[in-house]
């Protein structure tokens, strides 16, 4: 078992605070760390550090990066670089404090970006969480292939509080340290506690450690045992140092004062390191842990005591109640000072049954030593590993190519136009319409060949119409959203749809079947297309040029069409020349959505013009937009959402949306079109098998025999809504693929007759 376990697991990612941050989580995934180093020396692990004070801390080589708290575009960049790091799984250790965003929601952002199975140790696990640490765990519990909690009652409260599968969620006990059991008497000279009998407390300082009961306590112990010495060992909270300074301190000395015990509570302000916590935990007598939190699930100073055989008394808060049940330990009420101090001196009186409870404790706490906690960890990562299932797409669609087929775009349309959103397959009537989608649909019906007269004459008019009833003649601009009720949401759309809207007239103008479609787009062409000139957008720029190109196809005397292709790619190629490296041949310095949409219309604008330079450059740039669209398989991978905005920036994986399969595939019939290098038939071709399951998670995006589409590709699966947009993208790429292979084909068989 243990040799299968070795041979699965070679490569973690685990995600915590790590030392030198001072705080108990820090310590927890340092020590995970070094146990799982020392049981299985050739298993790499990449630590990911959570950083509260960026700069502030001197990691140690283990650190393999860290995540600024608050900085929630490095939990996006941390997922891509564990994504390629070759890790297996990613090991989280989660605790709401630690990570940035309303209730740590940032850490949702890394790992919903990453393909990696994930197991998540829980430190806490509320009964009662707000709405929002609700939506966390919630996230988490979705996420996770496993869940560790440290007790029994954690379990418990998943499954009844958050709906979890119990069978995902296993129970691992907090790790403690292998030490022999000792005589505390060897341990006292180093301290100087010769001749005392010490009660210890460890662990950050904060009001919600009740360190107040046992100093309250404090009287009736040393009137019984003089020789008695409370000893409070950790700095403060460094969150609470932040905030008041050392005004909790203060307040216990304070208190100490107050009840003339000054010479029997000592404090040890400190961080103390590793073996040092271990030597001053094994020359105490009795460790007390006075929580005053009943819920608290996780309390590592404690299972630290059990670890080395203390003997302990402490409230019973839930970790308190388990690993001290059946006689491990004591157990008396919050805030009940007079029975910490009876407690405390009934058993600093008695040696024997003193010894007794160590021997008690520390036989459990064999059970919880860091090798077990590593092996049981490592063995439930390897089944995770083992049982990832078998993409879908390897039994899906596979590489046959679809017929166009409008019955998902009938399904989200009605007598006003195409519905934008969808939850699931099912319209969703509260987003309304767009001008965006009704202008791709009333391209689209002219695109399909195999389509009844009828029905496309029906579509035809409604898309139409929605365009028309778009224009603002005040504004001179179209407007784009469109409520359920038909009201509109503005007064002008943005430029983009402006520029789409003047797209989809020019493509209707030259490819409509029936001659009153071309008439009426050729008018209102004529009656929209100078807003085109006011564009600034580069996309929307390349939009109106796609349309001014098929325009001058339609009427080659266009005065406007010309003027709209005489004035941008000029202005395009000054943008390559401003902003173009070696490495970066783009007209940008960002990736955006619709990206081959920019060197389509250059190649389109070059063919109308008869200018080989605008052709050079829609070639060159569509070379490499294509490479940066290329997964490490091979396979398409379009830009992801998340790469959006980042200035001369490698492209991130996810989320990938159908629209950049399709404006490639368009870009690609463009570029043979120019060239007749066939090579622009694979490399669509390549494109398009992203929707039948050629990516990066071998999912196909088409939903199969009833012409939809879903929404994206997400780095855990797809995002199974069916919108307007990702449809219209299928069903276009569809069209547009056909088009280029029955090409592609023609061209073969001319050489062939030519041979």
């Amino acid at each position: 078992m243990e040799r299968r376990v070795q041979s699965l697991v070679n490569h973690i990612a685990l995600i915590g605070n790590f030392l030198p941050r001072k705080c108990g989580l820090a310590t927890y995934t340092t020590d995970t760390y070094a146990a799982l180093r020392d049981r299985f020396p050739d298993l790499r692990v990449d630590v990911y550090a959570m950083d509260d004070h960026p700069g502030q801390y001197d990691y140690p080589p283990a650190v393999t990066g860290t995540i600024p708290e608050q900085d929630r575009a490095a939990y996006i960049e941390t997922a891509r670089r564990i994504e390629q790091s070759g890790v297996q799984a990613i090991w989280l250790q989660h605790e709401y404090g630690i990570f940035g965003g309303v209730a740590g929601e940032h850490i949702l952002a890394l790992l919903d970006r990453t393909t990696l199975p994930l197991i998540v140790t829980l430190h806490t696990v509320l009964e009662k969480p707000d709405e929002h640490q609700r939506t966390v765990m919630e996230g988490l519990l979705r996420r996770a292939a496993r869940v560790i909690v440290m007790v029994d009652r954690g379990r418990e409260i998943l499954r009844r509080v958050y709906g979890a599968d119990p069978r995902i969620v296993v129970t691992i006990p907090h790790g403690v340290p292998d030490r022999a059991l000792a005589d505390p008497a060897v341990f006292k000279p180093r301290f100087g506690w010769e001749g005392r009998k010490v009660v210890l407390t460890f662990g950050l300082l904060a009001p919600g450690k009740g360190i107040e009961t046992v100093i309250e306590a404090m009287p009736q112990i040393v009137a019984q045992h003089p020789d008695a010495l409370y000893v409070v060992l950790g700095a403060t909270h460094p969150n609470l140092v932040a905030h008041e300074g050392e005004k909790y301190r203060d307040s216990l000395k304070a208190l100490v004062r107050a009840k003339a015990v000054e010479e029997s509570v000592s404090f040890i302000d400190a961080f103390v390191e590793y073996d040092e916590l271990i030597d001053y935990l094994q020359a105490a007598d009795l460790y007390v842990t006075p929580y005053l939190n009943p819920a608290q699930i996780t309390s590592g100073t404690l299972s630290y005591a059990v670890g080395v055989g203390k003997a302990v008394i402490s409230t019973p808060y839930v970790h308190a109640t388990e690993i001290l049940a059946d006689g491990h330990g004591v157990l008396v009420d919050f805030r009940d000072s007079v029975a910490f101090g009876r407690e405390i001196s009934r058993l600093l009186g008695d040696d024997e049954g003193r010894a007794r409870l160590s021997e008690r404790a520390y036989a459990r706490g064999r059970t919880m030593i860091w090798p077990r906690l590593a092996e049981r960890a490592v063995a439930e990562i390897a089944a995770i590993i083992s049982s990832r299932p078998e993409r879908l797409g390897k039994s899906g669609l596979g590489g046959k190519r679809l017929a166009p087929d409008i019955s998902a775009v009938e399904r989200m349309s009605d007598q006003t136009g195409m519905f934008q959103h969808a939850i699931y397959s099912v319209p969703d009537r509260r987003h309304g319409y767009c001008i965006d989608d009704n202008a791709r649909a009333l391209m689209l019906m002219s695109a399909v060949d195999e389509l009844a007269p009828p029905v496309r004459d029906r579509w035809m008019t409604i898309y139409a119409s929605f365009v028309q009833y778009a224009w603002n003649p005040d504004r001179r601009r179209f407007r784009n959203f469109m409520n359920f009720d038909r009201t509109w949401c503005e007064e002008e759309g943005s430029e983009d749809s402006n520029g789409r809207a003047l797209w989809a007239l020019g493509v209707t103008a030259r490819d409509a079947r029936e001659r009153k479609h071309r008439d009426w787009a050729s008018a209102l062409f004529a009656d929209t297309a100078s807003l085109a000139f006011a564009l600034g957008s580069p996309r929307a720029q390349a939009f109106a040029m796609l349309g001014a190109a098929a325009m001058l196809e339609a009427s080659p005397g266009n005065q406007l069409a010309r003027a709209i292709l005489e004035r941008f790619p000029d202005e395009h190629l000054a943008l390559l020349d401003r902003v173009k490296r070696p490495d970066w041949q783009w007209f940008e310095i960002v990736l955006a959505y619709d990206n081959a949409r920019l060197p389509e219309a250059m190649i389109r604008a070059g063919l109308a013009l008869g200018r080989d330079d605008l052709i050079a450059c829609g070639i060159e740039t569509l070379e490499w937009i294509v490479a940066m669209q290329t997964g490490p398989g091979g396979h398409f991978r379009a830009i992801g959402t998340e790469s959006f905005g980042r200035a001369y920036a490698d492209p991130l994986p996810f989320d990938q949306q159908p629209l950049e399969a399709q404006a490639t595939i368009d870009a690609c019939c463009a570029a043979y079109d120019a060239t007749r290098d066939t090579k622009w038939i694979a490399e669509g071709e390549r494109a398009y098998r992203w929707f039948l399951g050629g990516n990066d998670l071998d999912l196909p995006l088409a939903s199969g025999p009833d012409g939809g589409c879903f929404d994206g590709l997400m780095p855990t699966g797809l995002n199974r809504n069916q919108g307007a947009e990702s449809i219209l993208a299928l069903q276009l790429a569809s069209c547009t693929i056909s088009r280029l292979s029955k090409s592609g084909v023609a061209v073969a068989g001319e050489g062939r007759a030519v041979a």
